[in-house]
C-alpha cells in the first residue's frame, strides 16, 4: 500500500462542515484539502470504496451560504487521535470549478507569508 503522500495538502486551523448532498445532514468536517481530494473528520468511520455525494456550505460576503457540490470516493478511514473521531481520505471524482476556487481562497486566507510579515 502506498503511504508516501505525493500531493501537497494544506491543514486548516478551522473546520468547514461537510454535508450529505441529498439529505442535507452533516457528516463531518473538512480536515485538509487538495485539488485531488480531502480528509474528512467525523464521529463515525466511513465505508471504504463507496462514492459519496457531498456538499460544502461556504459563507458568502453578505452572510448567505453558497453550496459546493462534489462526488468523492472514500479510500481509507481510521481512528483520529481524538477519542470517538475518525479521519477518512477521499479522492475527488467530480467537482465544479468552485471547488478549485475554494482551495485558492483557503490558501490565501490561511497561508502565512513571512516576507509580508517582515514588511
Amino acid at each position: 500500500m502506498l503511504t508516501d503522500r505525493r500531493i501537497e495538502r494544506h491543514q486548516l486551523p478551522y473546520f468547514l462542515e461537510v454535508f450529505n448532498r441529498f439529505t442535507g445532514k452533516p457528516i463531518g468536517y473538512l480536515g485538509n484539502i487538495s485539488s485531488e481530494g480531502l480528509m474528512l473528520v467525523s464521529q463515525l468511520p466511513m465505508m471504504l470504496n463507496v462514492d459519496f455525494d457531498l456538499r460544502l456550505k461556504i459563507p458568502g460576503p453578505e452572510g448567505d451560504m453558497h453550496a459546493i457540490d462534489f462526488t468523492a470516493t472514500c479510500l481509507w478511514s481510521r481512528e483520529d487521535i481524538n477519542p470517538r473521531h475518525y479521519d477518512s481520505g477521499f479522492c475527488l471524482l467530480e467537482a465544479p470549478a468552485e471547488y478549485g476556487q475554494l482551495i485558492v481562497a483557503l490558501l490565501q486566507y490561511f497561508s502565512f507569508d513571512p516576507l509580508q510579515a517582515s514588511a
